[in-house]
C-alpha cells in the first residue's frame, strides 16, 4: 500500500512556516548576542595606540590578559566570593522554601511574598540603601554607634567590604531563589509523601530522602545561576566605590576592572579581551558544576 506523498510546493512551504515562527526570535538574538560577541572577538585582535594608530595584534592581548595580575586578583576575590556567598545564600532559599512547603507555616503567603519583595528591588537601589546603613559617619552603624557609645567594625573598610557586599547580593537573591525551590518541591507528587507516613517517615528523613533529591535539578539550575552572577558582580561595588575609595579599586572584580578599562582607560581593545577570557572562565565553571550536578543526579 502506497502512502501520497504532499506536493513540492506544499512541503516547501511548511518549512518556510517553522522559519517565520523562529525568524524573529533568530534575529533579535544574532543583533543583541551573536553581533556584540563577534565584535568584541574582533576587537580584541587589534591595538589603538597613540603612536601608530589601530594595529592588527593577533593573540597579544590575550597574553597580556593571561599575565595581568590585577585581573586575576579580580578573579580571585570574585571566586572566594563565590565559594563562600553562593553556599550561605542557596542555604537560606532552600530553608526558606522547605519552610513554606511544609504547610506548618503560619502565615506561608504573606511570608513567601516578603521574602521574595527584595528581589523587585533595582541593585543600584538596594545598594544604595545598603551603603547608607553601612556608613560610620551618617548611617545605621554610625547612630548606632553614637546611641551605644561603641565603636563597631566598618563595614566598608577594607576587610569587610566584601563580606558586605555579599550581604546586599544575598539580600537581593534569596527570594529568588527561594522561589525556584518552592515551585520544584510543589510539583513533587503527594503519593511519595502519603507512603513516607504509612513507613512512619519523620520530616527530616522526608526532606533527605524526598524532597531534596526530587528537587536536584532546581539546586543545579539556581547554583549554575548564582555561579554566572558572581563572577559578573558589578552594581554593588561600582556603586560601593564611591563611599569606599580606598577599599574597592577599578579592578575589584573582572567586570568592573573591565569597565575602567574601556570607559577611564580607553583600552577598548583590552577590555573586550579580559570580557571575553572572563566569559570563557565562567562558562568552563559553569559547566562543570552543570556536570558534577548531573552526575550526582544520575
Amino acid at each position: 500500500m502506497t502512502t501520497l506523498q504532499p506536493p513540492v510546493a506544499v512541503r516547501r512551504r511548511r518549512s518556510w512556516t517553522g522559519w517565520g515562527f523562529i525568524g524573529p526570535f533568530v534575529l533579535v538574538f544574532a543583533l543583541v548576542f551573536l553581533a556584540p560577541l563577534a565584535y568584541s572577538v574582533y576587537l580584541s585582535l587589534f591595538r589603538t595606540q597613540l603612536i601608530g594608530g589601530t594595529t592588527f595584534v593577533g593573540l597579544d592581548n590575550y597574553q597580556q590578559a593571561l599575565q595581568d595580575s590585577q585581573f586575576w586578583e579580580g578573579v580571585a576575590r570574585v571566586g572566594l566570593f563565590l565559594l563562600i556567598q553562593v553556599p550561605i545564600m542557596l542555604g537560606i532559599a532552600l530553608l526558606v522554601a522547605l519552610a513554606i512547603d511544609s504547610g506548618r507555616l503560619y502565615g506561608k503567603d504573606f511570608f513567601r511574598i516578603t521574602v521574595f519583595l527584595p528581589y523587585a528591588v533595582p541593585a543600584v537601589v538596594a545598594t544604595l540603601m545598603w551603603g547608607f546603613m553601612y556608613g560610620t559617619r551618617y548611617g545605621l552603624v554610625g547612630d548606632l554607634d553614637d546611641a551605644l557609645g561603641t565603636k563597631l567594625p566598618d563595614p566598608l573598610s577594607a576587610d569587610l567590604v566584601l563580606a558586605s557586599i555579599g550581604n546586599i547580593v544575598t539580600w537581593e537573591f534569596v527570594g529568588y531563589n527561594m522561589l525556584i525551590f518552592f515551585a520544584a518541591l510543589r510539583v513533587v507528587p503527594h503519593s511519595l509523601y502519603e507512603a513516607a507516613e504509612i513507613d512512619g517517615a519523620g520530616q527530616w528523613r522526608v526532606i533527605t530522602a524526598i524532597k531534596l533529591p526530587a528537587i536536584r535539578g532546581a539546586l543545579v539550575i539556581a547554583t549554575i545561576f548564582s555561579v554566572i552572577g558572581s563572577f559578573q558582580l558589578f552594581n554593588e561595588p561600582a556603586i560601593l566605590q564611591k563611599l569606599a575609595p580606598n577599599a574597592i579599586t577599578t579592578d575589584y572584580t573582572p567586570n568592573f576592572y573591565t569597565y575602567s578599562l574601556s570607559f577611564a582607560g580607553q583600552q577598548q581593545n583590552y577590555s573586550a579581551t579580559v570580557a571575553i577570557v572572563m566569559g570563557v572562565i565562567t562558562m568552563i565553571v559553569a559547566y562543570v558544576v552543570q556536570l558534577r550536578g548531573m552526575r550526582k543526579g544520575a
